[in-house]
């Protein structure tokens, strides 16, 4: 469990490692189209997600069939380190989903459709 006073720190150091690594996935891995994290911070860093976002299902299979799962996986690695999150594992701490998903099962609201996986997680 992390002290209040430090979530607001962490936040902006997840926010800004993150958001570095997803500039780079944007121009690396065809049809990534951006990023989100879910955290509760009293069960941190093991409720820590990092979701990375297609724009369809067909880019999103395509990238967990070839290198770019790797180059995510490195990118989310490397984002949280610089964070200074360490982890034992980081595969259970990165998902992948698609706007396309979003449309058909929440009609796009994505709001709702992370509150569902955070129940899960």
């Amino acid at each position: 469990m992390i002290a209040k006073r430090e979530r607001g720190k962490l936040e902006r150091q997840l926010v800004a490692s993150l958001t570095e690594v997803c500039e780079q996935a944007k121009v690396e891995v065809v049809g990534f189209v951006w990023l989100t994290h879910c955290v509760d911070y009293q069960h941190f860093p093991e409720s820590l997600v990092v979701i990375w976002v297609f724009d369809t299902d067909a880019h999103l299979a395509s990238a967990l069939k070839g290198d770019a799962k790797q180059r995510l996986h490195d990118f989310t690695a490397s984002a949280l380190a610089e964070a200074g999150v360490v982890l034992d594992s980081i595969t259970p701490h990165i998902d992948f989903d698609s706007e396309q998903a979003c449309q058909r099962a929440h009609g796009g609201d994505w709001q709702r459709r992370l509150r569902a996986r955070s129940v899960r997680h």
